[in-house]
C-alpha cells in the first residue's frame, strides 16, 4: 500500500518545485527501511547540510523532517534527535560534532544524573538517565545534567563511546517504534563538555523549535495514512468500486484537517524565521499550540482511516501497520490534555491572540 506516492514529499510553505531536490534523500530512506545503521548514515550526511531553526528556512527544515517521516516514521524519529542536538550545539556557539548524535534531556523516577566537578576543573556525569534512544548505537549526545546545589539542569556534551557509559538492555516490549528501542544509561565518571549552565536548554526559544519540529514529524507520518487511504479509494475505484459517501466525507475531512495543520506549522516557521516574540506571544505558548494542532489532527487522522480500511491492512500490510504503530507511539511525546492546560494557564494570563 502507499507505493505510488510515498515517495512524494511534504510540502509545508516552499513551491512544489523546491521539494524536488529531496527525491534522493527519500528514496534513500526508503531502501534501507529498518536497518538503523544505515538510517543514522543517512542523518549524518543530512545534518552537514540541514537548514538550522531560525535562520531563515525553518519551513524547509520541516518539509525535510516530515518528507522522511512519509517514508517511515521510524526513519524520522532517527533523524529529528541528530538533527536537534545540531542545532541545540550550534545555538550555544560550539562547532559542530562528527558521528551520529541524540539528545537525552528526559528525567524519571528514581533515576537521576548528575555533573561534578573533576580535579582539571571539567565536569564528569555520574548517574543514570532513562529513555535513551539508540544510545548504544550513537557516537555522542546532548545530554541535560543536575549541578548540586543549582537549580535546573545544565546542559553536557558527551561521548557515548567512552568506558564509563554502560547501555541498558531496555524491555523494549512496544510493536511501534521496534528498531528504536529506548533504555537506561548509566554514567560512571563519564567527561562532559559543558554546553550552558543550568535552565538554558529549556529556556532557549530553540528548545521551542525543536518542539515543533518533532510536530513536523508526526505531521508527516499521519500524511502518509492520508496518502494510503487516497489511494485504496483509487485503487477500488478503478476495480469499479466507487468510494461511498461516507468514505468521501472522511477523505473530505482528513483534507481540512492537514490544511489546517500544515498552516499551522508554515504560519510558525514564518515567525521563527522573523522572531517576532511580540507578534508570536511567548515562544513556549506557540510551540503549545503547533504541537497540539498537529498531535490532534494525527489522531484524527488515525482514527478516520483505520474505520475505513478496516482490520486487513492492520493484519496483512506489514508497511501500513509498522507506519500506523510506529506513529501511535511517537505521537504520544505529545502530552495532551497536561499540555493543553499549560496553555490555558498562559492564556488565562494573558498570553494569547485573540
Amino acid at each position: 500500500m502507499g507505493e505510488t506516492t510515498e515517495f512524494q514529499p511534504v510540502l509545508i510553505s516552499s513551491e512544489p518545485v523546491q521539494l524536488q531536490a529531496l527525491q534522493p534523500t527519500l528514496d534513500a530512506v526508503h531502501t534501507h527501511i529498518g536497518d538503523v545503521p544505515a538510517l543514522l548514515d543517512i542523518a549524518k550526511d543530512i545534518g552537514r547540510t540541514a537548514p538550522h531553526p531560525g535562520q531563515g528556512s525553518t519551513g524547509k527544515l520541516w518539509e525535510l523532517l516530515a518528507s522522511v517521516t512519509a517514508v517511515d516514521v521510524a526513519a524520522g524519529r532517527i533523524l529529528e534527535p541528530h538533527l536537534d542536538a545540531l542545532h541545540i550545539l550550534a545555538q550555544a556557539g560550539h562547532d559542530q560534532p562528527t558521528g551520529a548524535w541524540g539528545v537525552f534531556a528526559a528525567e524519571g523516577p528514581g533515576q537521576k544524573l548528575e555533573a561534578k566537578k573533576d580535579s582539571d576543573g571539567g565536569y564528569v556525569l555520574e548517574g543514570d538517565k532513562p529513555w535513551c534512544s539508540l544510545a548504544a548505537q550513537l557516537d555522542g549526545a546532548v545530554i541535560t545534567a543536575h549541578l548540586p546545589g543549582e537549580k535546573g539542569r545544565a546542559a553536557f556534551a558527551v561521548d557515548l563511546r567512552d568506558p564509563g557509559v554502560t547501555c541498558g538492555e531496555p524491555a523494549w516490549t512496544s510493536r511501534g517504534l521496534r528498531e528504536i528501542p529506548s533504555g537506561p544509561v548509566h554514567f560512571n565518571r563519564v567527561p562532559a563538555t559543558i554546553i550552558e549552565g543550568p535552565g538554558w536548554y529549556h529556556q532557549r526559544p530553540g528548545f521551542a523549535w525543536g518542539g515543533m519540529g518533532v510536530a513536523a514529524c508526526w505531521l508527516g507520518g499521519a500524511i502518509a495514512l492520508a496518502r494510503d487511504f487516497a489511494e485504496s479509494l483509487a485503487r477500488s475505484a478503478d476495480k469499479g468500486r466507487a468510494a461511498d459517501q461516507v468514505a468521501l466525507a472522511h477523505l473530505g475531512d482528513i483534507d481540512r484537517t492537514i490544511n489546517s495543520a500544515t498552516a499551522s506549522l508554515a504560519r510558525a516557521a514564518e515567525r521563527i524565521d522573523a522572531f517576532e516574540p511580540d507578534a508570536f506571544s511567548s515562544t513556549w505558548s506557540g510551540a503549545l499550540r503547533v504541537r497540539g494542532t498537529v498531535a490532534a489532527a494525527v489522531e484524527r487522522i488515525q482514527t478516520l482511516v483505520n474505520q475505513n480500511l478496516g482490520p486487513g491492512p492492520l493484519a496483512f500490510n506489514e508497511a501500513y501497520g509498522k507506519r500506523m504503530a510506529d506513529l501511535s507511539l511517537y505521537v504520544r511525546q505529545h502530552h495532551a490534555m497536561r499540555d493543553d492546560a499549560q496553555l490555558g494557564a498562559r492564556a488565562l494570563q494573558g498570553d494569547r491572540e485573540w
